[in-house]
């Protein structure tokens, strides 16, 4: 199994959980030492806990593409995309997109692909998506205005699109994959629970704090990940979206069968058209 954003909150967690019931673990962080670290705290809590280092800087192609190169396994069972970001102003990645969104869709579609042929070698294999309630606003993803630029950010906007985007592809992976063994689901972990999500935000950290007393736990909120990676009776079910462990409703605008298609070839075409521009060799 491998699951992006190990290092703190729901997808540490996750990873600790998977790992502790006898999983092997790939642990995605930004860096090797950060995924060293995250390891470390794994096995002080199980020693004999089967966990590996994946670093990979989801804000650039060049960092997802050789941390894929990296992984040593003929075969993948189970991904999790599960490393989020929300920020106030606009950022860019290292390709010039929105970073929300690049980090939480873009990113994610390009390590997803990469990875197919290991999935499909693992088949039956899943692609589980940590997506978010927030996923209902905006009510339909404006190709037009995806990714936002830096004269009409707003971060809830962001947010909401990339998590959008995330029920999208799962289900737009399902229908292109299922008859080869993979599928894909998303989810929602819950509501403003206190990870390190917001912490390039101080407001929406300083309501996450606030709220915490109201809000699931972090192992609360890891369950419903764990449960799409591991359910028996989910290992030929996609195109689903789940909360508290069991299948819930999707937005309208995301299941729109059509706008999935056009993300899909959306991004396809900008991740290909940026690693052929000269600058795309530019660090």
């Amino acid at each position: 199994m491998l699951v992006t954003g190990c290092n703190a909150g729901i997808g540490f967690e996750t990873a600790r959980a998977l790992a502790a019931h006898g999983a092997h673990v790939f642990v995605g962080c930004r860096t090797r030492e950060k995924a060293n670290e995250t390891i470390d705290r794994i096995r002080s809590a199980h020693p004999s806990a089967k966990v590996s280092p994946f670093a990979v800087d989801l804000a650039s192609f060049r960092s997802i593409r050789q941390a894929v190169a990296s992984l040593e396994v003929d075969a993948l069972h189970v991904l999790i995309c599960n490393a989020g970001l929300y920020v106030d102003a606009f950022k860019p990645t290292a390709e010039g997109l929105e970073s929300t969104v690049g980090v939480c869709h873009y990113g994610h579609h390009l390590l997803t692909t990469l990875l197919i042929d290991k999935l499909r070698r693992a088949a039956p294999a899943r692609v589980v998506m940590v997506a978010s309630e927030s996923h209902r606003h905006p009510a339909r993803l404006d190709l037009a205005r995806f990714p936002l630029e830096a004269r009409n950010f707003k971060g809830l906007t962001a947010y909401g699109q990339a998590k959008l985007a995330n029920v999208l592809f799962a289900n737009e992976l399902t229908r292109r994959y299922q008859g080869e063994g993979i599928v894909a689901n998303s989810l929602h972990p819950g509501t403003m629970i206190g990870t390190s999500i917001f912490r390039n935000s101080l407001p929406a950290k300083v309501l996450a704090l606030a709220l915490r007393p109201f809000t699931k736990s972090i192992e609360q909120g890891a369950a419903t990940t764990v449960y799409c990676a591991t359910a028996p009776e989910l290992t030929d079910t996609g195109g689903q979206y789940f909360r508290d462990c069991k299948p819930h409703s999707m937005s309208q605008g995301a299941r729109d069968a059509e706008v999935a298609k056009q993300l899909w070839a959306r991004t396809e075409a900008f991740i290909a058209e940026r690693e052929t521009s000269p600058l795309s060799h530019v660090t």
